[in-house]
């Protein structure tokens, strides 16, 4: 989703994920919201490093992750149509699209993101169920808010730690890794007849609606940690598909049936499976100028930023993984922005296979947009005041007049 708002705070980094109407890409494959430790505190709560961290739950919450959804619909006009038109028959429909928007996402294989992280989905009358200051995971489908703009369909705000043992809401657990998801919410646009949803079930009958279980699922991969997608096929890709179609296929027993594979290979980078011994391989490197002085006016700039990677598969010819490249981080940091990228959690195997290219964010694959997701890779005096020098940086200009070549190994 587009990443329309940044707010840094002393306690925690607030990302907002929207989802847009229109027909078009944005290039943020395989892309995830960052989080740059508090480093004016204590190594102990700042992590010790100035890294950018993607921000992601803990999947072994006590309890389970939390989360409910607010059954006040709007009536005047209805904006959700369901083939139950009985007012608990309507609850029980909606649900269920909604508890099969989850399961895509607890259901890759090589992640630890399983059924067992989730707690029970819960239920709030509350018309105002979303917030960002509760500590309470809420879909919310009759709340407005200012970021409904004109094409504007649904939007994810997710708040993530900056330090470790914070406890930013009560009875939450203290925060235990920099970037970890404490709070996160989906709001579904309310109260306008110009955009109708309809439940599985009711698609047929109201074509001029737009598929509820896509936009949720689309959502619910923000709710975890992703960012859009380049990738057209992905779930993640920021925009909805036409009204009275669905994304991908329908849950079946494989039950991710909608993801794309850069959306699975996403969601193992972020919930990798340890025990997980087929999706270990990673490639890596650097996007270089031919003429490095075509960065000379870049200070600190050693290599192409941005650009995105794409790993196609020899034998089927599938984008597998695609990822937002051009800087790296090691030690206690900050960033570097030396063209470097690495693609992980990729398939092995003996006849397995791969091929890379190299795109500019042009054209479709929008700059700024991309740019957006990749802004809080640095800290610095100004965003934080008295942000120390040695871990400070300032993410540079996009490189987007270019074209690839891929070098043989020396």
């Amino acid at each position: 989703m587009k990443v329309t708002s940044l707010q840094l705070r002393a306690a925690a980094t607030t990302f907002f994920f929207v989802l847009y109407l229109c027909s078009g890409g944005v290039a943020q494959a395989y892309a995830f919201g960052y989080t740059v430790g508090d480093m004016r505190l204590s190594a102990a709560q700042s992590g010790g490093t100035a890294c950018p961290q993607p921000t992601r739950w803990n999947p072994s919450l006590p309890g389970g992750i939390n989360r409910r959804w607010s059954t006040s619909l709007s009536a005047s006009p209805v904006t959700i149509f369901t083939i139950d038109q009985t007012g608990i028959g309507r609850l029980n429909e909606l649900e269920a699209d909604i508890q099969t928007a989850f399961s895509v996402w607890n259901g890759v294989s090589g992640s630890t993101l399983i059924p067992a992280s989730m707690a029970s989905l819960g239920r709030t009358s509350a018309a105002v169920a979303c917030s960002s200051a509760d500590g309470l995971n809420t879909i919310c489908f009759d709340q407005n808010d200012a970021a409904f703009t004109s094409g504007v369909l649904a939007f994810t705000r997710v708040t993530s730690a900056d330090s470790v043992g914070i406890q930013s809401f009560p009875n939450h657990p203290p925060s235990t890794f920099i970037g970890e998801i404490l709070d996160a919410d989906v709001l579904v646009r309310p109260a306008d007849s110009s955009f109708t949803f309809a439940t599985t079930g009711a698609l047929l009958q109201h074509p001029e609606s737009y598929d509820l279980e896509s936009v949720l699922t689309h959502e619910l991969g923000h709710l975890f940690g992703l960012a859009h997608s380049g990738v057209w096929r992905a779930i993640m890709f920021p925009f909805v598909p036409p009204p009275g179609t669905f994304n991908g296929d329908r849950p079946s027993p494989q039950i991710d049936s909608p993801l794309s594979d850069d959306d699975r290979t996403g969601v193992r980078v972020l919930y990798p499976d340890p025990t997980d011994v087929v999706h270990i391989g990673s490639i890596r490197g650097r996007i270089l100028p031919a003429n490095p002085l075509s960065l000379a006016a870049l200070p600190g700039v050693t290599g192409i930023f941005a650009a995105e990677v794409v790993v196609v598969d020899n034998a089927t010819g599938a984008v597998v993984a695609a990822t937002q490249a051009g800087w790296s981080c090691s030690g206690v940091g900050p960033s570097v922005f030396d063209g470097s990228y690495s693609l992980d959690r990729l398939s092995v195997g003996s006849s397995q296979s791969y091929q890379i290219y190299v795109e500019p964010f042009t054209g479709p694959e929008d700059a700024s947009d991309a740019a957006s997701s990749l802004a809080h890779l640095c800290r610095n005096a100004f965003t934080d005041l008295g942000w120390p020098a040695q871990f400070s940086c300032s993410v540079p200009p996009f490189s987007t007049n270019f074209t690839a070549r891929i070098r043989p190994p020396d």
